[in-house]
């Protein structure tokens, strides 16, 4: 499975474009602005980095779904107009992760008029969060209408992404990191969930699905570090232990085999055959999107 460094389309759009003492400036007014900081311990980026390259991205699961044959649904989408409902921080940072999970989504699928809404209320995000000073319009606007380059604008967004949540570590912000990670992941297995019920015989969206068992384990022991100091990540944290409790009836089994290496292009290789089988049922995909569904709920309303 290609694995993306994923913060979703977040990342595209704070791209902390500006640099000399306009950089620091904005910056400044950054933090400034955001609420007290939260005193919780540092992680290091190595650390954060492991988990972020463990997690697909939503670019990934849509185009699986595109490649599958399933058609686009824009119910199953967080509502663009519902913006203005979000008025705390803790709602701002983690619905901004589901609608940038929704622009990609209709970007796979060509829906670019849809995505120009969401495009508007992700910018609203940005500016409530006192943070769209790093919003790149447009490279945003690229993604929106042109789906022909996604692995160079995914790159793009990762660089942005390194630098944003550096600073915001630095800086007792990194909860803010984890909410727009949150917030994206779970949108992209709620649409995966609602593809693979409505296409049954697609046994690759099921699969899909089971393999975020491990992901979620490393999401959960992320937000742990949080949920001691911030009373907002420690119920959202209560809340996915019962979608935790859901994915234990997954089983993942593991088969080594011994790499091997190889040339390509005239460079060396190591490929890693060792392989994983997901044992997953539609009962069980139906059980995680209950419990994903009263968690979204809740967070979007």
């Amino acid at each position: 499975m290609k694995n993306y460094l994923p913060f979703l389309l977040i990342t595209a759009m704070l791209t902390v474009s500006s640099c000399g003492s306009d950089k620091k400036d904005d910056a400044d007014a950054f933090l400034s602005e955001l609420d007290e900081g939260i005193d919780a311990p540092a992680i290091s980026e190595e650390t954060i980095n492991d988990i972020l390259m463990q997690i697909p991205a939503p670019i990934e699961i849509s185009m699986l779904m595109k490649e599958s044959g399933s058609a686009y649904d824009r119910t199953i989408l967080s509502n663009p107009a519902d913006v203005s409902k979000y008025n705390t921080t803790f709602k701002r940072a983690i619905n901004l992760g589901i609608y940038g999970t929704d622009l990609i989504y209709t970007n796979i699928f060509n829906k670019n008029q849809e995505g120009l809404a969401y495009m508007k209320s992700v910018k609203e995000l940005a500016d409530d969060l006192n943070i769209g000073q790093f919003f790149n319009i447009r490279l945003i606007g690229r993604l929106a209408t042109n789906n022909d380059n996604l692995d160079s604008i995914m790159l793009i967004t990762t660089q942005n992404f390194n630098a944003i949540n550096r600073y915001l570590q630095e800086n007792k912000r990194a909860n803010l990191s984890i909410l727009f990670l949150v917030g994206g992941w779970m949108e992209a297995v709620h649409i995966n969930c609602k593809m693979a019920i409505d296409n049954p015989e697609v046994t690759s969206l099921a699969e899909r699905i089971g393999e975020q068992k491990i992901i979620l384990e490393n999401i959960m022991l992320l937000m742990s570090f949080y949920a001691e100091t911030d009373p907002n990540i420690k119920e959202l944290y209560e809340d996915m232990l019962q979608l935790k409790e859901a994915y234990g009836n997954i089983e993942i089994t593991y088969t080594y085999a011994e790499p091997t290496t190889e040339i390509v292009d005239g460079v060396l290789m190591i490929k890693d055959n060792s392989s994983s089988t997901v044992h997953i049922t539609l009962d069980n995909v139906k059980e995680i999107d209950r419990v994903i569904e009263t968690i979204r709920t809740k967070l979007t309303s």
